[in-house]
């Protein structure tokens, strides 16, 4: 499957699972199917929600971060990929 890159993760908490991504490429919005590549870090996922100073937001404009419920341990760099059908 093509993927563009759209982003990176800035900083991750552990405890709630959730990883602040910046879009640095391109928006990244709800219901967009993403993929973390790093180092040790390679996951695929549908974004469910986004949220900026704890409030959702249904998209993110290029220069904008937002949280992220993610499903695996994020590192800082890791780079975040927009898969495409």
């Amino acid at each position: 499957m093509p993927e563009t890159k759209v982003g990176v993760i800035t900083h991750y908490f552990g405890k709630p699972g959730v990883a602040v991504m910046k879009a640095t490429e391109a928006p990244i919005a709800v219901g967009d199917k993403i993929h973390i590549k790093g180092h040790t870090t390679d996951h695929t996922q549908v974004v469910e929600s986004l949220q900026i100073e704890h409030q959702s937001v249904p998209r993110i404009e290029v220069g904008q971060d937002a949280g992220v419920k993610i499903d695996c341990h994020a590192h800082e760099h890791d780079e975040v990929f927009k898969v495409t059908d």
